[in-house]
Parts: structure tokens; sequence; C-alpha cells
């Protein structure tokens, strides 16, 4: 079994990210994504914003791509729950 992360991408980042988009014959994300790792190699981004998903297309990645949905719909449930809150407390 690899090991997987799932994490929110950095600078350090972008040529990796170029790396993977060259691959899948995409445009790389432009501002923050998510990334899968697999053995600290980034085979999968989801841009936090707008855009589609890149994957290394060498790689079995359909469940990694569902890993990071699922981390980004965590991450806008709690940010709404963050804003309800605050407009609660208004």
């Amino acid at each position: 079994m690899k090991n997987i992360t799932v994490r929110r991408s950095t600078s350090t980042d972008l040529g990796a990210l170029a790396r993977l988009a060259a691959l899948d014959s995409a445009s790389s994300p432009r501002g923050p994504a998510l990334i899968a790792e697999t053995d600290a190699r980034i085979v999968a981004a989801l841009p936090l914003g707008s855009g589609r998903v890149i994957a290394d297309p060498f790689e079995p990645t359909q469940e990694l791509v569902a890993l990071l949905e699922l981390r980004r719909s965590q991450i806008e449930m709690a940010s709404r729950a963050q804003w309800l809150a605050t407009e609660v407390a208004k």
C-alpha cells in the first residue's frame, strides 16, 4: 500500500503542479489547490476556486480525486459554518 497525503498546495509546489498539468494536457491551477500525494509525489490536484482536477494519467487516481473532492466539501462546509456563526453573533 502507498502512503497517501492530502494537503493544501504551497508555493514550493508550483513546479510539480506545472509538470502534473503538462502530463494531463491541462493548465496549472491558479491559486490555492488541494493536492493528493502518494509516497511524497503529487499525482492529483483540485483547485479550491474554479478549474478542473488535474491528475497523472499514468497512475490510478480516481479514488484520490474523490478524497480531494470530499476534503474540499469539508473545507467549504466549515467556512459556511464559521460565516453563519459570525452572522448570528451580530
